[in-house]
Parts: structure tokens; sequence; C-alpha cells
């Protein structure tokens, strides 16, 4: 009996012994899973088909590819908007731009100049505020595009340091042609067309008035002659100094709330940025961090530098792609160095599709491919939506794993929120939902139902992903008029519009299943599809709903916050001597002036 005893408190030991163990194992994981360290690569414009891990056979990708054979392929994954500014607002924040006022009714649906006075709003919750809140280190490395200042040069209302990120070195606004000397002008472009009917108006009431005048048939006083010559004046001296010192009133860097380099220098400008990213990394290793590295790659104007340039098989917008990927690669390996890639999730994506239009002066393609999806930037057409997403967490997600349920990138602010402790805001609508279980493979089905496509503040589409059903059917309120009408864009205009005679209407709506459509070739009709009138019933209801959740919010892109105000102007010398400043190469940064 006695020896039974022992044998059985032997095997009571064991069994405490590995119960112990296992708790302790599992408690390292839970650790492990609750505060990760948080990289999120954001590519601007890069199309879906530019990277090989999504069918890319002549690009050289191997570092994102890597991302993705180690991970998650997302091959549905859908940007909240086709323009960059609501794009990031929605990714910031998980909700749909139009929520906080960053969608335009207006045909401008990006911010175009650093002294603008609107931007995120803010009372706007971003995951940077959250993660900052439990204790994570966070940094925004390389273009922001969300607002910089509301009245006054320096009170940096919309500035990433104002919305959770503890460090920022990059760019305020946005990556122009008329950034890069000799790259032409798209903006200028665009100010012609604008201006040409206004000026042709102006200067036919003046000769008007002139020739009354004159003929006598009307009296009019000298002084308003004299007034109205003078606002044109001054109107087109205002508007040929912006036009001539662009590049240095736009175009510049900066390091926290200094600007360092004004104009910006493309010279080793990936490098810059790639180094920042590394070094914040690095100063972070015994704590949480979060790092958001936003690539200017690949919206134009293209650059690349000496080592990348010529190399690739698609010209100067090629070499730009292989270069982003090199930088990937560094942020991968320095976390191989630190010992910290088991402990860090990586996602890589894009704002939006490629931008298809985008054609240099010289002829050379400087757009991307969107493999066999319709359209591209600024339409919802899958082109313009469908963008890379890619997620790697060794030993916590699936590594090799492909994913073609409905994702946003909204889906980003809950994901993270959720692995860093950090309860999300009551007092709101978040549209995204947590990725992680769909990651791990816990469930197999997406939680998005509906997603809803606006093309700046008007609704242009939804998608219905139903759960009894493998079918995702998209509905079209109108779609962009495409010039010429044969191509796959609108490059009559450099981007697509969303209202007027930029668009055609559709009663009925144009219905596809992108489970068998994927290209949205053939719009399905009450012919070819038995429940076409089921779906649209299922659909406006979805969008009533959706409307209904909506509250009026002031409009961030409203004109009067779009034009330049030369009193929010950011000025590292003084407009008298060009804003010009580079501190880059050594030397201590000056406070910014104001205009």
């Amino acid at each position: 009996i006695f020896h039974l005893f022992l044998h059985a408190r032997k095997k009571m030991e064991l069994l405490l012994l590995l119960i112990i163990f296992q708790c302790t194992i599992n408690s390292v994981k839970m650790h492990s899973v609750s505060k990760p360290n948080i990289i999120l690569l954001m590519a601007d414009d890069l199309g879906i088909g530019d990277l090989g891990c999504y069918g890319n056979r002549t690009l050289r990708t191997p570092n994102i590819d890597r991302i993705a054979e180690e991970g998650v392929t997302l091959t549905q994954h859908i940007a909240a908007s086709p323009l960059c500014t609501p794009s990031r607002a929605a990714f910031l924040t998980g909700r749909y731009p139009i929520r906080s006022g960053m969608a335009a009714f207006s045909r401008v649906g990006v911010f175009l100049f650093s002294a603008s006075s609107g931007g995120l709003p803010s009372e706007e919750i971003t995951f940077s505020k959250l993660l900052k809140q439990k204790g994570y280190a966070t940094a925004l490395i390389g273009k922001w595009h969300l607002g910089m200042n509301c009245e006054s040069s320096n009170d940096f209302c919309h500035h990433p340091r104002s919305h959770g990120f503890d460090y920022f070195y990059g760019l305020p606004v946005t990556n122009f042609r008329d950034c890069k000397p000799g790259q032409g002008s798209v903006f200028l472009k665009g100010g012609q067309k604008a201006l040409v009917i206004p000026i042709q108006i102006t200067g036919i009431a003046l000769v008007s008035l002139a020739i009354v005048q004159y003929s006598g048939l009307l009296k009019v006083p000298f002084q308003a002659l004299g007034c109205c010559l003078l606002i044109i004046t001054i109107s087109l001296v205002v508007l040929i100094f912006f036009f001539y010192h662009f590049r240095h009133l736009n175009c510049f860097l900066m390091r926290d709330h200094q600007i360092i380099q004004q104009p910006l220098s493309y010279e080793n400008l990936t490098q810059r940025l790639t180094k920042e990213a590394m070094q914040f990394i690095g100063r972070n290793t015994d704590a949480p961090f979060l790092l958001v590295l936003s690539y200017l790659h690949v919206h134009t104007a293209l650059y690349a530098s000496e080592k990348f340039k010529g190399k690739s098989k698609h010209g100067l917008y090629g070499d730009a792609v292989e270069e982003m990927d090199w930088s990937v690669g560094q942020v991968l390996d320095v976390l191989e160095e630190h010992n910290l890639s088991e402990n860090t999730l990586v996602y890589f994506t894009s704002d939006q599709g490629a931008h298809v239009e985008e054609i240099s002066s010289a002829g050379e393609v400087h757009g991307g491919y969107n493999g066999i999806y319709k359209g591209g930037k600024s339409t919802n057409w899958e082109g313009g939506i469908r963008v890379p997403g890619l997620l790697r967490w060794p030993g916590v997600v699936q590594a090799g794993a492909y994913i073609d349920e409905p994702t946003s990138n909204m889906d980003i602010f809950p994901t993270i929120a959720k692995l860093a402790d950090a309860q999300l805001p009551s007092d709101r609508i978040i549209d995204g939902h947590d990725l992680l279980p769909l990651l791990q493979g816990k469930v197999t089905r997406s939680k998005h139902e509906f997603l809803f496509h606006y093309c700046n503040a008007y609704l242009n589409a939804v998608r219905w992903h139903p759960g009894n059903s493998e079918s995702v059917w998209k509905v079209f309120f109108f779609t962009p008029n495409f010039s010429p009408e044969d191509s796959n864009g609108c490059y009559d205009s450099h981007v697509c519009f969303c209202h007027g005679g930029f668009i055609t209407r559709h009663d009925p709506p144009l219905l596809f299943d992108l489970s068998r459509d994927p290209e949205e070739k053939v719009p399905l009709t009450p012919e070819t599809e038995s429940r076409f009138y089921e779906i649209l019933r299922v659909v406006h209801q979805a969008v009533d709903n959706h409307t209904r959740s909506l509250h009026a919010v002031p409009n961030q892109l409203s004109w009067g916050n779009l034009l330049w105000k030369p009193w929010l102007q950011l000025c590292c010398s003084s407009l008298f001597q060009s804003c010009y400043c580079d501190y880059e190469s050594g030397g201590s940064p000056l406070e910014v002036h104001s205009g």
C-alpha cells in the first residue's frame, strides 16, 4: 500500500509540474500576443499587380514577398477610399472618411497645399493615440497628407504629433510632380483648365466695361474700375508668386515641428527614411513600439537612388518599386538583428490602387499595374481599391496562407488596439473589425457583410458578402466616364471625378458578382441573375441603415479649408528668402517662421 501511495504521489507531482509548465508557456504566449511591436508599411499608389506575391513576374520584390511567405496574404483587401487623404484618414481612425469630414463634396478630394487649414480633426481617435496611452513608443516616418495647421503657422493642430505620434520625420503633404524639377506639373495642368473660364469672363467683363465707359452709354465710377483692376492685379501676382515658388512652399521635410530641408531633395531620400525607421526600432528594443513607415514610392514624382536607377525592367517606376522593396528588407533585417521578429506584427499595404493615368511628358508610363482589375486610383472599380494586404507575425498568424474574404484597411485600427489591450472608443462607430481571428484561422468568414465605397463624399458602390453564400455582390450607383471612352481611366483629366458630367448614373444600379467576375466585365441583369431585384433590395436597405448612422460634421475638404492661406505657410527662413534651408547635411534646424 505504501509503495502504491508513493507511486501515486510521484504521478501527482509530475502532473502538477506539467500543469505549471503549460501555464508558464500560455503566460508567455499571452504576453507576446498582448503587446507586440507593430510595424505598418504603406506604399503610395502601388498597384496590387506590381508585387511578386500577387502574380508579378517581372518586378523583383523578394522582401515584400517574404512577408507573404511567412504570413497571410489578403486577396480581397479593400482601401476605404481610392484617394490618398481620405484613405489614410480611414486607416488611422478605423472609420469611413465621411464620418470625420475627410471626404470632399467638391472636385478636389485631397490636400494640395501645406498651408491649408483643413485636416484630420483633433476629436478623431487614431490608433497611435490609443497605443501611446498604453505605453507604446510611436513614430510616423514618411508621408502624412492629413493637414498641418488650423489658425496660425505654429498651432500644428493637424500635425502627426497632435494625433498620437511621439516622433515624425517626413513630408507634411505629398510627393507632387511639381516637387522635382523636370518632372512636369500635374498641378499647373489642372490649374490652367480651372482658370481659363474665370480669366476669360474677367477679361470680357473688363473690356465690356471699358467700351461702355468710352462710348458714354454708362458712367462707371473711376474708383470702381480702379478697385477691380487692383484686385485682379493682386490676385495675379499672388498666383504667379505661388506657382513660381510651389516647390519651396509645399515640398519640404520635417522632423517633429522643425523644417529640416526646404525644398525637399530626392537624393538618397528612401535611404534616409529607412535609416530613420531602423534607428527608431533600435531605440525601442526594450519596450513596445508602433512604427508607421509611409513611403513616398511610387507616387509621382518618381525617383530612385543611383543603386537602383535603370536596374528594373519597367523604367523609373520599376526602379522605385524595387528600391522600396529593398527598404522593406532593411526593416525586416533590423528586426532579426534585435531578435524582435517573433514579437512584431508587420503589415504591408498601399493607400489605394495604381494611378494608371500617370504618363510622363516623354510618354513613359509612370503608373503601376492593377493586375486583372479594372480602373485605378480615384475610382471604385476594383483596380482603385483592391490593394495589397500582407501580415506577418511568426508563430501567431498562419504562414503562407491566403484569405479571399473581404477585409478593409480600416480593420487595422481595431486589430492593433486589441493587441495593445486598448479599449475601442464607445462614443463613436468604428467601421473596421479585428482581423486576428481570421489571420489565425479561428474563423473563416469576414465580419464585413457590407462595405461602402465612397467617391469623395458620394456613395458610389456597395459590396455585399452574404453569410450563407460564396458570392460577393457589388452594386454601382454611378460610374466614372473614362476618357477616351475605350480606355481604362480618365486620361484627359488625369484623375476621374465623382459628380456632374464626369459620371454616368445607373437606374437600376449595375450589379456584379466578384466571385465569378472579378474583372467587372459583364453587369448582371434580371435575365442573367434571378435574384437581381432581391439583391438590390437588400443593398438599398443596408444603405439606408448606413446613412442613418452618419452625422453632420465640418467638411475638412471644403474650398475654404483647401485653399492656400499665406499666414499658415511654414517657412524655415522667410518668403523673401524663398523659404530655403538644408539641415540634413549637418547643423541644427531652426524654428519655422510664418509667411
